[in-house]
């Protein structure tokens, strides 16, 4: 993906209410703690590392709403158990999907 639709992301999330949770694993293989700070923290180091980034919704109703966000973007992802997953980077001959 690229910064502008990092971006892009960065401030839908941001303006959904509860922010949701985020986590980040990077190509060094470190995952970030749970955050909610999408405005400054999510772009700090910027975005060229990033793999995925794990979104988490809280109950149905935020499940929704981020899933909406997600669809006007038009992200690389997956739906999860706890929310979702936008693919910064695919691996070799990973299938992946448009939310």
């Amino acid at each position: 993906m690229n910064d502008t639709k990092w971006n892009e992301l960065r401030l839908a999330m941001d303006a959904i209410e509860p922010s949701p949770l985020w986590s980040t694993l990077v190509t060094n293989g470190c995952r970030a703690a749970k955050d909610r700070d999408w405005y400054y923290h999510f772009r700090n180091g910027g975005y060229e590392d990033i793999i995925p980034v794990d979104i988490f919704a809280e109950g149905a109703e935020h499940r929704e709403r981020i899933l909406a966000a997600i669809k006007q973007i038009h992200l690389p992802g997956e739906v999860t158990d706890d929310g979702f997953r936008i693919y910064g980077y695919a691996e070799p001959g990973q299938a992946i999907d448009y939310l």
